[in-house]
């Protein structure tokens, strides 16, 4: 690893390491969503505990990382990880409760998805992470365990980076295998977003299952008329 990397790791690791050295905790898991702002699909949330001295080159805010890129720290990740737990909440429960409120419910779905597969790695002791880091979200049920929310977390917490590159590729991958089902939509290349061949798709084609009505009520109103 080049040392201009090993510096920014390291710089990305600070806020970890200062919980670690100061308040003596053993285990810190990030948590970070992707799909909050596209008109159509699930928001995921991704949960993960790495291991202290994790070093993985390129981590980074998943936004600022490229695609192909991004489904190979996944697997390095996720492989990596303690453990790690992801939260799905649909399209149609996005516009039955708001997309904050999904998001926090796929925060907590997150957590105890994480908690199971701890379970299954008894041996290492952990029952459950000492402290949550979370971008930016307040008020949410982490299942007892101490938080810390940071503002643009993804950009200045390893933990949290991780977290985000796994919500990330975990949604562009269900965004393309529904690609498949509707491809007159373009999902494959801007994942649900509303980019102007997004719209104009709509436009032409209407509006789809995938799509959140509480997102599109502009196109809504156009099928209407």
């Amino acid at each position: 690893m080049k040392e201009k990397e090993l510096v920014r790791l390291t710089e990305l690791k600070k806020v970890e390491e200062e919980l670690y050295t100061k308040e003596n905790l053993k285990a810190i898991a990030g948590i970070d969503e992707a799909g909050r702002g596209p008109l159509a699909g699930p928001v995921v949330v991704a949960c993960c505990i790495m291991p202290r001295e994790s070093m993985i080159e390129g981590v980074n805010d998943s936004k600022k990382i490229a695609e192909k890129k991004r489904e190979k720290l996944y697997e390095l990740i996720t492989e990596e990880a303690i453990s790690y737990g992801i939260g799905i909440i649909g399209q149609k429960e996005i516009d039955e409760i708001n997309i904050l409120q999904a998001t926090k419910k796929g925060l907590t779905t997150a957590i105890k998805d994480m908690e199971e597969k701890l379970k299954e790695k008894s041996e290492l002791g952990i029952v459950k992470p000492d402290a949550i880091l979370v971008d930016a979200l307040t008020k949410i049920d982490t299942d007892g365990i101490p938080y810390k929310s940071i503002i643009h977390g993804d950009a200045i917490s390893y933990s949290i980076s991780c977290a985000s590159i796994i919500a990330k590729v975990t949604r562009d991958r269900i965004m393309r295998q529904w690609d498949e089902v509707y491809p007159q939509y373009g999902f494959i290349k801007h994942k649900g977003y509303g980019t102007a061949a997004h719209i104009q798709a709509i436009k032409e084609y209407g509006l789809c299952p995938l799509h959140r009505c509480s997102f599109t009520k502009n196109f809504c109103a156009i099928d209407e008329k």
